[in-house]
């Protein structure tokens, strides 16, 4: 059963692998501007995925921006291995544990940097405004919801 969970959550992810890359120059170097980024949603619930580098789903280094629209909170969930994520803009809303408590919450500002644990149940989103985090890892990073 908890197989079937995570085949499912790697399809629903599938979207963010066809992100648009910047081309890279003649010297390699690579430039997305914010109107470049192709947000697409993955989980049904409006939260954007934009992949800047490698593939979440694939062994390695990756870079995936998420944006969260106003009211939209993920579900407690984990990660198989650390993730690291920086606000970029907006007030991120987070949570640890797997009992879903928006008063439990702390807000990280723009700047704010969070380390999710591999295998620590956490949960996350926007309350007011618009969200945009950044998350490094190394793959595969598939999302495991608790129910």
């Amino acid at each position: 059963m908890k197989r079937y969970r995570v085949r499912w959550l790697i399809l629903a992810l599938l979207p963010a692998a066809f992100a648009v890359f910047g081309q890279a120059d003649e010297e390699g170097f690579i430039r997305l501007m914010p109107g470049e980024l192709d947000w697409g949603e993955s989980d049904g619930n409006s939260i954007g995925f934009v992949v800047l580098a490698g593939d979440p789903q694939q062994e390695g280094f990756y870079v995936i921006r998420a944006r969260f629209p106003p009211g939209v909170m993920s579900s407690p969930h984990y990660h198989p291995t650390d993730r690291h994520v920086t606000v970029i803009s907006g007030t991120w809303h987070t949570g640890t544990g797997a009992e879903f408590d928006t008063d439990a919450m702390v807000p990280l500002e723009p700047g704010s940097y969070m380390m999710h644990p591999a295998g620590a149940i956490h949960y996350d989103g926007a309350k007011d405004e618009e969200v945009i985090v950044e998350i490094k890892g190394i793959g595969p990073a598939p999302t495991i919801r608790v129910e």
